[in-house]
């Protein structure tokens, strides 16, 4: 079944028309998505952890990203999104009350994979999500998700800077969440 996005204006609202993921990203239509940030604190400093893309992605593949992140379904709303990735990707059943919104950030670049441009217009609701989480409990689900790994969070954010050979985290993202940590730790 094809999947099909609300288109949004600038504000990140959706218009009332929709689109196909396939004609979104090969014109660079904006739609929404849900990110989740899975964050510990562990020997005094924050760690998040990240998902390895499985090799057959259409974008990135083989490459760290954000723990769990999903289009937005047409009709859908970011958090019940948010929900239904963390337990379609990772086997985690959250409640609405162990996300937290922590803001929105954009997406955009254009770059090809696979042999055909790839053209990325997001704006992603991000939630954090800080309850135990046990890498060995989680369920992955194969076609999306390779493996998961704990990283340090300002370390993560250094190499994000420099490189891009291991991690396609989006800045945005990694930004977000260090501003909440620093609020949290207020």
């Amino acid at each position: 079944m094809e999947e099909i996005f609300d288109i949004i204006d600038t504000q990140g609202n959706p218009t009332g028309e929709t689109v196909t993921r396939e004609k979104a990203y090969a014109e660079g239509i904006p739609h929404r998505t849900a990110h989740i940030w899975i964050i510990r604190e562990k020997y005094g400093r924050t760690e998040v952890l990240l998902q390895k893309r499985s090799m057959n992605k259409d974008s990135f593949p083989g490459k760290f990203d954000t723990s769990s992140a999903g289009h937005i379904q047409a009709g859908d709303e970011p958090l019940e999104s948010a929900l239904r990735e963390l337990g379609e990707e990772l086997g985690i059943q959250a409640t609405p009350e162990q996300l937290v919104f922590a803001g929105t950030f954009p997406i955009s670049f254009a770059k090809e994979f696979h042999g055909k441009m790839f053209r990325d217009e997001e704006l992603a609701f991000v939630y954090i999500y800080d309850q135990p989480v046990d890498i060995a409990d989680l369920v992955l689900q194969k076609e999306e998700v390779e493996a998961v790994e704990w990283f340090a969070l300002e370390e993560t954010y250094a190499e994000c800077q420099k490189s891009r050979e291991k991690f396609c985290v989006p800045s945005g993202g990694l930004e977000i969440v260090r501003e909440f940590m620093t609020e949290k730790r207020g």
